[in-house]
């Protein structure tokens, strides 16, 4: 929001709230009771005493209260009744608040009924072509700063933009907390709050996403087909900029969960990202970044190299995608509105959506912004969700669709900012981004702008005149918060449940809780060593898959953040604490993995890191995997780790999914194996596999996975040249895999071989010892080739 605007939007700030509480004003007992004969027991009320109820009435009465008379056997009392204070605050004893006790002449009570239901009204579509690069360079005006907004009547009426305006001043001289209780008071959706949620920014978020069609959780074209396609393990990812504490991305984080990846830029500080205090979400897939010196970074996002900082490691993140899903923070001056746009068509790829918080709109500078995504997306819509508060300035700006071509609205948008950096601290300013005739010829565009503007300043108007009654009048409420605020949790989504930590457990505890009391003798299962008698197990040769080992398979168990255990499957049960190691996982996670030392490069210049390799995955952060496909929990574990991945953590120890070969493709591994010189090897060549970047480890051997279940296996079909599956009991055979075919988690883990590549085993042609006891590489690539020969 451009600076002229921010006194209109004071109500939304709660540390600068000058629409804060007022007076309440209590009716005093200033009007005497007559009183007839006590034998008849009636009590009599003047007209001036008629605001207090019979109850209070015949109190006094009893107590020798007569209209014009003292109090006390004698009368000797005082006659007038002493009235309630009207001081608030720590203001003095019988001070008046000037202006405030009048009236606003707005009358609020015809308000709509509330209700859960809302209605989206999308800008008409846009049917001009984007600009050129010459062209916008032409559409920037530079002009005096300007200070005020009185003026400002191109796209609001200026009766109402003036009624506003004194509505708001009524409030000055109030306290905040008087203020802020009648607001509360006065507001049928305020109960609704933050629920589960840190803040009431990620309830807002949930709310504006179910009205938009979930689109930000779960976008879609224009076809209504979803951009993420999760059989091909793609991961949402998604922008949130200016935004601590981080209430937007921890709603989108609950509701994808592992299937989402965040990344952030903010101002460090106080306005920092609180993942800490993320309680309903995994925020250990939500990556901070700040710019330039990345996690060193100061977060401004008005600096230019901030923002190509930004954008170069979203797009080196996202494999040169950028993201489907853009979430802005709070868009308050008119620079920083200006920086939150750019930054989304930095980093927004074709089809992404984007939703920025701004406030008033009335300057031809934060219209003309408006107009710009206006002709960069499919649709935009300017919406205020039932959860941000009636009486403020404040409303989201949603945009659908990035359409192709934008980049020269992003050059030029950036070329704004220079400009506006370069003109700090003078009276010069950028006053239009887009000439205003130039917005006013388009009257699809400008007549929506200014239809809009003024219906939502009229809700504004009789909202604050709702809160000076309610200050006004402490009796008055609201008396179907709680019911509203239920409607509104049950049709968006939400658990209608107070905000609660997250409980605290001991590893051997979740294990069990996560197994769900499985049969911990499966988890002890011993390898079946592979040699010349066990060969023969493997003759179904599609079967089974291959992985090259590296260390000790063990069970890493995530409680949460750096809280992570490791079980060797040895009884006594006992999980050890992972020292020594910077990783972060998401709670409730149950993997099988090894932990490999990695090797980059010979020689004295080699660097040693240790590494986690995952093997299998069970439960990924509280979803329970183990009946899937073992294809199907490599491709979700590779998914997991790609979403905890910290690449602007260069201090943090690697994850990694192992590679897994089918066995009739097993010589693929071969190819990977070289002999290399490492540190401790004493200048002598020792296997290494090489991974998929270039890192290598030590093999100690070969895993062999069987992936089909009993009585089910897979055979190839030279008539067909496909492969197909084989039930040995009832002899069906069929093309698709049939549900009880893929062999579960225990299965894979309690009939697994391993290959060990000892001394005399030759499995590269450097090697010459051969231990004829021993399998090597030609034997077992014979017994494949012979069992499966397409």
């Amino acid at each position: 929001m451009n600076a002229l605007s921010v006194d209109l939007s004071v109500l939304d700030s709660s540390q600068n709230d000058t629409l804060s509480d007022q007076d309440d004003h209590r009716p005093g007992f200033a009007s005497r009771t007559s009183y007839d004969d006590q034998d008849t027991g009636a009590t009599q009320t003047s007209s001036s005493f008629s605001m207090y109820n019979s109850v209070s009435q015949k109190l006094m009465a009893k107590m020798g209260f007569r209209e014009g008379e003292g109090l006390g056997k004698f009368g000797q009392g005082r006659k007038e009744i002493v009235e309630a204070s009207t001081q608030r605050g720590r203001r003095g004893l019988g001070l008046t608040l000037q202006g405030f006790q009048g009236e606003l002449n707005v009358d609020w009570r015809d308000e709509p009924e509330p209700s859960a239901i809302e209605k989206v009204d999308w800008f008409p579509e846009c049917t001009t072509e984007i600009p050129d690069t010459d062209e916008l360079r032409e559409w920037m005006i530079l002009g005096r700063r300007k200070l005020k907004i009185e003026d400002e009547t191109e796209f609001c009426s200026e009766d109402l933009l003036h009624t506003l305006l004194r509505c708001k001043t009524v409030f000055d001289s109030l306290e905040g907390e008087e203020m802020r209780r009648a607001r509360t008071r006065s507001n049928p959706y305020e109960m609704i709050r933050g629920g589960i949620f840190l803040n009431r920014a990620a309830m807002k978020m949930g709310n504006i996403d179910y009205c938009f069609d979930n689109m930000f959780t779960n976008p879609k074209d224009s076809q209504g087909k979803p951009l993420t396609k999760d059989r091909e393990g793609e991961l949402l990812y998604f922008g949130d900029v200016c935004a601590g504490p981080g209430g937007f991305s921890e709603y989108i984080l609950w509701k994808r969960r592992w299937h989402a990846k965040g990344f952030g830029m903010t101002l460090k500080g106080p306005c920092d990202f609180k993942l800490e205090d993320f309680y309903a979400a995994p925020s250990e897939l939500f990556e901070p970044y700040y710019g330039e010196g990345g996690v060193d970074g100061d977060g401004d996002i008005t600096r230019p190299e901030n923002i190509t900082a930004f954008r170069n490691f979203v797009l080196e993140s996202t494999e040169k995608r950028g993201f489907l899903s853009w979430i802005d923070g709070c868009g308050f001056l008119k620079q920083l509105l200006l920086c939150q746009f750019l930054t989304a068509l930095s980093t927004l790829r074709t089809g992404g959506h984007f939703v920025c918080k701004s406030f008033d709109l009335f300057t031809p500078f934060s219209v003309g912004l408006v107009y710009l995504l206006y002709l960069c997306f499919d649709r935009i819509c300017l919406f205020k969700p039932v959860t941000s508060r009636p009486a403020n300035s404040e409303r989201y700006i949603v945009c659908r669709g990035l359409k192709p071509g934008s980049d020269a609205v992003r050059e030029y948008m950036f070329r704004v900012n220079l400009k506006l950096n370069q003109l700090r601290n003078t009276e010069t300013d950028v006053t239009d981004v887009v000439p205003l005739s130039i917005i006013k010829e388009d009257t699809d565009f400008y007549q929506f702008m200014v239809s809009s503007n003024e219906s939502l300043c009229a809700v504004q108007i009789k909202s604050l005149a709702k809160i000076h009654a309610y200050v006004v009048d402490p009796t008055l409420s609201e008396p179907r918060q709680a019911d509203i605020r239920k409607e509104c949790l049950k049709l968006w989504g939400v658990p209608d449940k107070a905000r609660v930590a997250p409980a605290s457990s001991d590893p051997k505890s979740k294990f069990y809780e996560l197994v769900k009391n499985s049969d911990v003798e499966s988890f002890q299962c011993k390898l079946t060593p592979l040699n010349s008698s066990t060969l023969e197990k493997l003759r179904h040769i599609l079967d089974h898959r291959c992985i090259v080992g590296g260390g000790e398979q063990i069970f890493l168990l995530s409680l949460g953040k750096s809280q992570i255990y490791t079980w060797d499957a040895k009884i006594p049960q006992r999980w050890r604490k992972l020292e020594n190691f910077k990783l972060e996982l998401p709670r409730e996670t149950l993997l099988s993995v090894e932990i490999v030392q990695e090797l980059k490069g010979e020689g004295k210049a080699q660097r040693r890191i240790n590494a986690v390799h995952v093997m299998d995955a069970l439960v990924l952060n509280g979803t329970d995997v183990r009946h899937k496909h073992f294809n199907q929990r490599i491709q979700m574990a590779e998914k997991f780790v790609k979403a905890v991945a910290k690449p602007s953590r260069p201090d943090m120890n690697p994850i990694r999914v192992k590679e897994v070969y089918r066995l009739e493709e097993m010589d693929k591994i071969f190819v990977r194996l070289e002999m290399k010189v490492t540190k401790s090897s004493g200048g002598v060549p020792r296997l290494s596999y090489t991974g998929r970047d270039d890192r290598h480890f030590l093999p100690t051997g070969l895993y062999i996975i069987k992936t089909v279940n009993e009585p089910w296996t897979m055979a190839y079909s030279k008539n067909s040249k496909m492969k197909f599956f084989f039930n040995k009991l009832t002899k069906d055979s069929t093309y698709e895999m049939p549900p009880n075919s893929a062999a579960p988690f225990h299965v894979c883990h309690s009939e697994r071989f391993f290959w060990a590549w000892v001394d005399g085993v030759i499995v590269h042609n450097s090697q010459t010892r051969k231990d004829p006891e021993k399998l090597s590489k030609d034997d077992v690539l014979s017994f494949v080739h012979q069992n499966y020969q397409p």
